[in-house]
C-alpha cells in the first residue's frame, strides 16, 4: 500500500461478533449515525459481520434500537472475512471473537469491548447494553476525529 494514499483513504471501522445479530449490528448502526452527525460521510467506512452469522437480527435488539429511532428490521447478519478486517483501521469485537489478522496485527487497532450478549435478555438489560454501545461508539469517533483525518501510518 502506498503511504501517500493514507491521508485520503477513509478510516475503516469494523464491528464484529459471532452471530452479527445483536451487539455488532447495534454498533454499526450507531457508527453510521455518528458518522452522519459529524459530517464524515466519505471519510469513514463502516463494516459489520460475524464469524458464524445468524439468520436475522435478534428481535429484542430490533425493538431496543427502534426505541432510539434506529431501524434494524431490514438488516441481515453477514460473514466478515479476514481480508476485510485486515483492511480496517479499527476493529471492535464484542467480547466473543478471537481474530487472527496475521501480518496485519500491528496495523489494525483491535479492541475487545467485552459486552454481554443481548440475545434472550429482558428489554431493560438490552437497553443497558445498547446505551453502553452508543457511548463506546461515540468515544471511538472522538478518538480519531480529534486526531485529525484519522489514523496515519506508523
Amino acid at each position: 500500500m502506498s503511504t501517500e494514499s493514507e491521508s485520503t483513504d477513509p478510516t475503516r471501522i469494523a464491528f464484529v461478533c459471532v452471530q452479527n445479530a445483536g451487539r455488532s449490528q447495534m454498533s454499526a448502526a450507531f457508527a453510521e449515525r455518528e458518522r452522519d452527525r459529524r459530517g464524515l460521510g466519505d471519510r469513514v467506512e463502516i463494516l459489520t459481520g460475524g464469524t458464524h452469522p445468524a439468520d436475522r437480527v435478534h428481535d429484542g435488539v430490533v425493538d431496543a434500537m427502534a426505541e432510539v429511532g434506529v431501524d434494524l428490521s431490514d438488516r441481515t447478519p453477514r460473514a466478515i472475512t479476514a481480508e476485510e478486517l485486515r483492511a480496517c483501521d479499527y476493529v471492535a469485537t464484542m467480547g466473543c471473537s478471537t481474530l487472527d489478522l496475521g501480518d496485519a496485527e500491528d496495523d489494525v487497532d483491535v479492541r475487545d469491548w467485552a459486552l454481554d450478549d443481548p440475545d434472550g435478555e429482558d428489554p431493560e438489560r438490552v437497553r443497558e447494553i445498547r446505551d453502553e454501545i452508543e457511548d463506546r461508539v461515540a468515544a471511538l469517533f472522538d478518538e480519531f476525529s480529534d486526531a485529525g483525518d484519522g489514523p496515519g501510518g506508523s
